[in-house]
């Protein structure tokens, strides 16, 4: 018995290092399973569950933003405030293209007869090659923003006299390609008038129409039925007067004739092509002008 006791008390170590050893092993791989769960897996879980929430709740809904119900009379006119409509006529904004300050009805379709309905802050309006017969008084009597009209290619016959009066800050004004024979009272801050193209008569056009335009650099009234040249303002730059039915000039149509000093230093391109006017037998006309009057010109020779 004694001479077992010194092995067994070697082996008690052993055996409880053993022991020690396995007990730890196994302590170690719990700890290591449990620091992963607690450490990695629970909040990796924990941030894809708030994930998922956050973005449930930030995701936009599909019903929050609705296009404008047109089935709905009251939302209609609501989105067509800033263009009055007038009865019977759809809003102009549907018939047109309307950007900020520009309203662009071309070649409008069904067809558009008369001046639509504009937005208040209108500044340009573009109505080319539409089926317009006629201005009225009121067709831009609360539109004193704007600056440019366009009417070009309609079958304008008349302008109410005081149809353009208030526009104080028009500056360019076209009307060619209609069926004018006279013209309105134009407003004063004017720069830009064409009238080309259209049945204009002299007695339609007030020989002092011009002059009081005193901002007036491009005049176009060519192809139409002239038979005398109005007035012409200093301002001018450019003026056509191309096939009408001029027959005469005097010396002072673009001269002063009791002032052989005077330069007509504006003007830069006269035409009087096109009419039933022989230039030689006006040679005084033009000696102010830095140019001659452009255009081709035939001697016009008369019988006895």
């Amino acid at each position: 018995m004694e001479s077992s006791s010194p092995a067994l008390s070697n082996l008690s170590p052993l055996l409880t290092a053993q022991a020690f050893l396995s007990s730890t092993a196994l302590f170690s791989t719990m700890d290591i399973k449990t620091l992963f769960f607690t450490v990695i897996l629970v909040p990796w879980m924990l941030s894809s569950a708030a994930r998922n929430g956050y973005m449930e709740a930030v995701k936009p809904k599909k019903d929050i933003m609705t296009p404008a119900d047109y089935d709905n009379a009251g939302d209609l006119e609501r989105s067509q405030a800033a263009a009055p409509k007038r009865e019977g006529e759809l809003p102009t904004c549907l018939l047109c293209v309307c950007l900020t300050g520009s309203v662009y009805c071309e070649e409008v379709s069904p067809e558009m007869t008369a001046v639509p309905s504009l937005p208040k802050e209108t500044a340009y309006l573009y109505a080319r090659y539409n089926k317009i017969s006629k201005i009225t008084n009121k067709d831009f009597a609360d539109l004193a923003t704007l600056k440019r009209i366009d009417l070009t290619g309609n079958v304008i016959s008349e302008i109410e006299d005081g149809a353009f009066s208030k526009l104080i800050l028009l500056e360019e004004l076209d009307l060619s390609e209609n069926q004018l024979v006279r013209l309105p009272m134009l407003p004063v801050k004017l720069v830009s008038l064409n009238a080309n193209h259209n049945r204009l008569k002299t007695k339609g056009v007030k020989s002092t129409a011009f002059m009081k335009l005193t901002k007036l650099a491009y005049l176009y009234l060519g192809n139409n039925e002239l038979e005398a040249i109005p007035q012409l303002p200093e301002s001018l730059r450019v003026v056509h007067l191309n096939k009408n039915k001029i027959t005469t000039l005097s010396d002072e149509t673009f001269c002063q004739r009791n002032n052989t000093w005077y330069i007509r230093t504006n003007i830069e391109e006269v035409r009087l092509d096109g009419n039933p006017l022989n230039l030689a037998n006006h040679p005084n006309s033009f000696v102010c002008l830095r140019a001659l009057p452009i255009g081709q010109y035939h001697s016009i020779t008369t019988t006895q």
